[in-house]
This record gives structure tokens, C-alpha cells and sequence, in this order.
């Protein structure tokens, strides 16, 4: 099955005062995208972008590469049928304030 990312972009909050319900949500996904028959290969959340490097050839500066309201804050790895399945599951990712995007993974077909 083709595989895409599922990029989560998001206002940035210590972790600690991420909403219980968030959480929860967050943790129920798996199950959600398994019911569907489309399958979660990896997940990270991203570590604050104060630990961010943005590199531009030799220049290296501290922070994210793009200084805006919605961060990068996580991603996922998951193996859907086609985009618009990549999409379906996408919609399972709670967001508070941001968004998502879903990319297909060259070579991964």
C-alpha cells in the first residue's frame, strides 16, 4: 500500500498543557485509521521549536525554518489505499489551533 505523511501543524504549547481531551483523541487515532483498513508505519511529536535548527547552505540559525502562528508540533507515517484514504485519516488528527497536510511518500507504492 502507498505510504504518506500526515503533517500536523499546530500552535505551539508545552506538552503538559495540551488539553486531556487532545490527548485522548490523539491516542484513540490508531484505532480510528486500523477501522478504515489503512495502517499508522511511525509517529513522533516534534520536540519545541526552540531546539529547531534551520539550515540554509552554510548559514544556520536557531529556531524553526519558518517563524509562523502554526508549527510543525508532529507527524505520522501511514499506509492508505490512495490520497483521498490518506485524507480520510488525516481528518482523525485532533488539531487546537492549526491544521494538517497529507503528502504521498515517493517510492512507496
Amino acid at each position: 500500500m502507498p505510504q504518506f505523511a500526515v503533517l500536523i501543524f499546530d500552535k505551539e504549547i508545552p506538552f503538559e498543557e495540551i488539553p486531556p481531551e487532545i490527548l485522548e483523541a490523539h491516542g484513540a487515532v490508531e484505532g480510528k485509521v486500523e477501522g478504515t483498513g489503512g495502517k499508522i508505519v511511525a509517529g513522533y511529536a516534534a520536540a519545541p521549536t526552540a531546539q529547531a535548527r534551520a539550515v540554509r547552505g552554510d548559514d544556520v540559525a536557531e529556531g524553526p525554518f519558518n517563524d509562523t502562528k502554526q508549527q510543525l508540533t508532529g507527524f505520522f507515517v501511514v499506509e492508505a489505499r490512495d490520497i483521498d484514504h490518506a485524507v480520510e485519516i488525516a481528518k482523525f488528527v485532533p488539531i487546537m489551533d492549526g491544521g494538517v497536510e497529507v503528502r504521498p511518500l515517493l517510492g512507496e507504492e
